[in-house]
């Protein structure tokens, strides 16, 4: 075996040195890798060899393989670069580019909007505790509201603020940093969050949020209304209008919902025009109203546990979530859509 394989090291430094062209070189793979090559026939004389011996002439044939293998592959390509380099006709390789997703493209859109209205944007931390999840909120351990929220509870210990979790809302953010910064705030608050629902067309055990407050002095219920409005108008339309409807939330009084107008059917301004809609909107189903977000001043109680003086300090408070802004933007009809990783899906949202 010592002597079959030193010849057949000779034999193919001579046949490397000879080849000239792409046809030299597939003769030469033939000969020394093909399935009955040279080397194939050593490999076909390893049983009868002592088991001793078989690992290792096993190796050596396959490292003797492998660096055939490599001078091979280098002189293929030393080959097509020097035709690719002559070729001027042979056609180019073209690459798909990537895109900023739909979800981030919208956010960056809401969070820039909020920006120009003086907001200052902060993410906060996707881990949180109880106490700022929950309690800081005006929402304790026997509040019914809680059911819904109750999320992913990590196996961490805590001392005293209860037990992690996977927030439930961004709103956790905005506590720490009413705890850190001293009114007048204006605060835009961005990020995933985690909640128990069952995934369908229209709900998501993760998804994203963003919230917004302001603190200050003089902030009354017409300031948010005014706030959101603008915001409305930047985001869908110009022509968008907005309504709110009483709610309640356990960290806002008075609390409400806020709708806009449907930019797809626009059924508002048909119905002041005397001509009805005579096919339903698939987005709006006929209502000609959108819930976009929830909204309302700030509880006393949640500006009370920030060390905020509430008979001082007003403000009011707002979150959305950013999958159904941008389902209701684009008349997406399923948030599944946003997490599947279709390219034929994506493709639509290229800028």
């Amino acid at each position: 075996m010592e002597q079959k394989l030193k010849d057949l090291k000779e034999e193919f430094q001579k046949d490397f040195a000879k080849i000239a062209n792409q046809q030299d070189l597939e003769v030469m793979e033939v000969k020394y890798l093909g399935r009955k090559s040279l080397l194939a026939q050593l490999f076909s004389q390893i049983p009868a060899l002592e088991q001793k011996e078989r690992s290792v002439w096993g190796h050596r044939l396959n490292y003797f393989k492998e660096e055939v293998s490599s001078l091979l592959r280098e002189k293929r390509q030393s080959y097509s670069t020097v035709e690719e380099a002559w070729d001027l006709t042979f056609p180019g390789n073209f690459y798909d580019t990537g895109s900023t997703h739909v979800i981030s493209s919208v956010n960056e859109k809401i969070c820039s909007i909020f920006e120009n209205l003086g907001f200052m944007v902060i993410e906060g931390d996707e881990v949180e505790d109880e106490w700022h999840n929950f309690e800081a909120l005006n929402i304790p351990l026997e509040h019914p509201s809680r059911d819904a929220f109750d999320t992913f509870y990590l196996d961490i210990p805590s001392k005293n603020k209860g037990k992690y979790l996977l927030r439930s809302h961004t709103s956790p953010s905005q506590i720490r940093v009413m705890q850190k910064i001293k009114p007048p705030l204006a605060v835009i608050s961005p990020g995933r969050v985690y909640r128990p629902d069952e995934v369908d067309a229209t709900h998501s055990f993760m998804f994203h949020q963003i919230e917004g407050f302001v603190i200050d002095k003089e902030i009354s219920f017409s300031a948010l209304k005014g706030v959101l409005l603008y915001f409305a108008q930047e985001f869908f339309s110009q022509d968008a209008k907005l309504r709110f409807r009483p709610h309640f939330f356990p960290f806002t009084e008075p609390s409400a919902e806020a709708d806009v107008s449907c930019i797809i059917c626009q059924t508002q301004e048909r119905n002041k025009r005397n001509k009805p809609n005579k096919r339903k909107c698939s987005v709006c189903k006929g209502k000609g109203w959108l819930e976009i977000l929830g909204c309302g001043m700030i509880h006393p109680k949640v500006l009370e546990a920030c060390g905020i003086d509430f008979k001082k300090y007003r403000g009011f408070a707002f979150g959305m979530g950013v999958d159904r802004i941008a389902m209701l933007k684009y008349g997406i009809n399923d948030i599944r859509l946003f997490y599947e990783n279709d390219i034929r899906f994506l493709e639509q949202f290229k800028v």
